[in-house]
Formats: structure tokens, C-alpha cells, sequence
């Protein structure tokens, strides 16, 4: 019980703190610091690497293959993702222009368009698939991921900022259990293929972007995980990830400023309760601390994440938590052969503040397969 209070509280601190920063596009890299996302854990805050039971354990934590439950062969995962301002954007038409425009926020030429009338507004959108085949100790995949985000800054200047990141690849994922389970500890390679961009233009300039303007480079990046669940009352659970473990850069790095910005090395860790509620219902609280190293000097209020879920016979899911400074939640129903989640969350626009400018983002998530 008192570990439960313990873990209660931490959820309810650290929500009013000095402001500070102005609005920036980055990737958020310190806080989201997973190749691919994954709805259910977004709908958490992103504190997952205690729970994560399924394929996203080759992102989140290796370790989590030692409890998956089934075997899966799913031919699609598709993550759709936009934020509140990229939905004023596509608003203004009818209704089933929406995904014609959702496509076009993928192009930079088309976002200024769209953008023109709304200042200000800041457009992220976010296409993930993962097809992939998981067993308890093992994932085969492999993942394209694209994020875009653009704004026309609502100042004197009126400049177009862009910025585009593309990432795909194999990734592999193993992972085994000592002392009966107790101990988990696993570890995923993936061999990744980014694209980035990131440009500005005058309110006058043609949008040219041409292949000398993205900067290229392959990386192999292993990730290590452990879990540490003592077989005791609420189940107690620790866990660690080293990201980046073999300190690789990029192979072949080409474009601006040499290629893309390196990944850095980090270790994220989490501790987590799971207490059973009912004959047919188990609440998870969990708690993390990403970048505990600090690699990307970011506030630690902006590095603390937390997050809950209720299952109900391990089919429908009420999921709720706090990462970045905002509040997140979402529903997940689950079958042997089908996943949908629906995901809200949000993300800190400024570089250097924290809940300066909330960018709050809506996610869709299916995956189908057998």
C-alpha cells in the first residue's frame, strides 16, 4: 500500500513551475526517444518500459518480449497522427477532403498552402507501420516512420519553417528470462535509414527543396533492456534501457552540417505497481525517468513520466498519464487478431521551457494480422 501512495504522488507533482523559451521545431528527441511510438504507450505519457508486452518492446525495452503472451504475425501497424493546429488546417473543406489533406501535410510546398491562412498554428503529423512477427523472446520487423511539422511564424519575419524526418529499416529483437522470470533482459537491433530536413523561407521564397537540402545517414542502433519484477504483493517492477549501446554515428552521412544529428547514448529507467482491482480488471501505475544521463540537457520536469492503464479481461483498455508537462489519455481494444487505439497527448513547443506552449497531438492506431 505504501508503494501505491508513494507512486500516487509522484504522478501529482511537478505541474506548475517557471516559464520560460520561445516556441522551436525539434523532434523532442530527450522525451520520445523511440524510432517508432506506440499509441497505448503516447496514451500512458509515454512511461512504458515497465509495461510494454508486445513488438514495440524492440523500441521501448527489449526486455518486454519475456512477457509476451501469444504469437503474432501482423501485416500491418499503421500509426496516424496529428496535432489540434494541423486539424484547423484541414478543417476548412468537407469532411472527406480531410485525408486527401492529411497526405498533403507530408509536403512542404502543399503546407505552406494550407498554412497561409492560419499564422501561427503549428501543423505535425506523423505516419508509423510496423509489420512484424513476435513470440514470447523474439521480433522480426520492419518499420517506416515519418514525422513532418511546418509553421508560418506569426511575427514581423513571417518565415516557413519545415521540418521532415523519415526513418525505416530492419530491426530484430531478442530477449530471455533468469530465475524463473524474475530477471528479464533483452536487446533489439535496428539498422536505420533517416532522411532529415530542416529549413526556413521568407514569406516571399519559392518552397524549393531539393535532395542536397536533406541530410542522409545509416546507423545500426542496439538497444539493451532489463526487468526486474519481484513475485511479491502489486509486483513490483524496475527497469532500465541503454539506447544507442554501442555509441554508433552514421555510416555514409551526407547533406548539411554533415549529416544528421548524432543519437545520442542514453538510459532511461522506470519503476512500476500492477494491483489487481477486480476478478476481471488490473490497474498499472508506472513512472520514468527518461535521459537519466542527461545526454540532451533537458530539464529533468521534462524528462519525468507517468502513466496508468485499466484493462478489463485484456480486451478493452482506459489509459491515462503526464510526459513532457501535459496531460495524455486514451481507449485501446484488443483482440487475438485485431488492435484499435485512440490516442490523445501533447508535447512542450518551447526548446528550454517547460509547459510554455502545449502542442497537443491525436493519434489513430491499428494493427491486424494473426
Amino acid at each position: 500500500m505504501k508503494s501505491a501512495i508513494l507512486l500516487t504522488f509522484l504522478f501529482a507533482i511537478i505541474f506548475i513551475f517557471p516559464k520560460k523559451g520561445i516556441a522551436s521545431l525539434d523532434f523532442e528527441d530527450p522525451t520520445f526517444p523511440e524510432f517508432v511510438t506506440s499509441a497505448r504507450a503516447l496514451a500512458m505519457g509515454n512511461a512504458y518500459i515497465c509495461k510494454v508486452d508486445d513488438a514495440w518492446s524492440a523500441f521501448y525495452n527489449p526486455a518486454g518480449l519475456g512477457t509476451v503472451r501469444k504469437p503474432t504475425f501482423h501485416l500491418a501497424n499503421i500509426h496516424l497522427e496529428g496535432s489540434s493546429g494541423l486539424a484547423k488546417v484541414l478543417a476548412p473543406g468537407a469532411a472527406y477532403e480531410g485525408f486527401g489533406n492529411f497526405v498533403k501535410s507530408f509536403d512542404a510546398e502543399n503546407m505552406r498552402d494550407m498554412l497561409a491562412q492560419n499564422q501561427g498554428e503549428l501543423a505535425h503529423s506523423r505516419f508509423n507501420i510496423f509489420p512484424n512477427f513476435t513470440v514470447r523472446g523474439l521480433t522480426l520487423g520492419y518499420f517506416v516512420s515519418q514525422r513532418n511539422r511546418a509553421i508560418i511564424n506569426d511575427d514581423v519575419a513571417n518565415k516557413f519553417e519545415v521540418l521532415e524526418r523519415r526513418d525505416h529499416g530492419p530491426v530484430f529483437s531478442l530477449s530471455g528470462s533468469l530465475f524463473g522470470g524474475v530477471l528479464k533482459l533483452g536487446a533489439s537491433a535496428a539498422y536505420i535509414i533517416r532522411r532529415d530536413l530542416d529549413l526556413e523561407f521568407g514569406p516571399s521564397d519559392p518552397v524549393n527543396v531539393s535532395n542536397s537540402d536533406y541530410k542522409n545517414g545509416k546507423s545500426l542502433q542496439v538497444t539493451a533492456g532489463s526487468r526486474l519484477t519481484l513475485p511479491v504483493a502489486l509486483l513490483p517492477t524496475f527497469s532500465a534501457v541503454l539506447r544507442n549501446a554501442t555509441a554508433n554515428d552514421w555510416d555514409g552521412a551526407s547533406g548539411p552540417n554533415n549529416g544528421p544529428d548524432i543519437i545520442k547514448q542514453t538510459v532511461d529507467v522506470g519503476f512500476s505497481i500492477t494491483p489487481q482491482i477486480g476478478k476481471i480488471s488490473r490497474l498499472h501505475m508506472e513512472v520514468n525517468l527518461k535521459d537519466l544521463n542527461n545526454s540532451y540537457d533537458t530539464d529533468v520536469k521534462r524528462r519525468l513520466a507517468s502513466g496508468l492503464e485499466i484493462d478489463f479481461r485484456r480486451r478493452l483498455f482506459i489509459r491515462a498519464g503526464y510526459g513532457d508537462g501535459w496531460g495524455s489519455g486514451g481507449l485501446g481494444v484488443r483482440s487475438r487478431t485485431f488492435n484499435l487505439d485512440l490516442t490523445t497527448y501533447a508535447v512542450d513547443r518551447s526548446l528550454d521551457g517547460f509547459r510554455e506552449q502545449e502542442d497537443r497531438r491525436w493519434v489513430l492506431s491499428l494493427s491486424s494480422g494473426f
